[in-house]
C-alpha cells in the first residue's frame, strides 16, 4: 500500500539520511499502536507499506523513525 505522506512527515524525512539513493528504510508507529517495521519511502514523500500492515490512512500515522542500515550495524573488525 503506497500513502502520500503529509507536509510535516515529509519535512522531518528531508532532514534525515537516506538508507540509499532516493528511500528511507523506516519503522511507521500507528495511532493504534501499532508498529510497521520494513516500510519504505521514496523521496521523502512516499510510503510504501507492506501488506500485512492491512489499512492505513495518512492520518493514521504517529510516528516515523528511521531504522538503521544493516552496514552501519556492524562492528568493525
Amino acid at each position: 500500500m503506497r500513502i502520500q505522506l503529509e507536509r510535516k512527515w515529509v519535512d522531518r524525512l528531508l532532514q534525515m539520511p537516506e538508507s540509499g539513493m532516493g528511500y528511507q528504510r523506516v519503522r511507521v508507529r500507528l495511532t493504534d499502536g501499532r508498529d510497521v517495521c520494513g516500510a519504505m519511502v521514496y523521496n521523502s514523500e512516499l510510503l510504501d507499506l507492506p501488506e500485512s500492515a492491512g489499512a492505513v490512512d495518512a492520518a493514521d500515522i504517529a510516528a516515523i523513525e528511521l531504522e538503521p542500515s544493516p552496514a552501519r550495524d556492524r562492528s568493525p573488525d
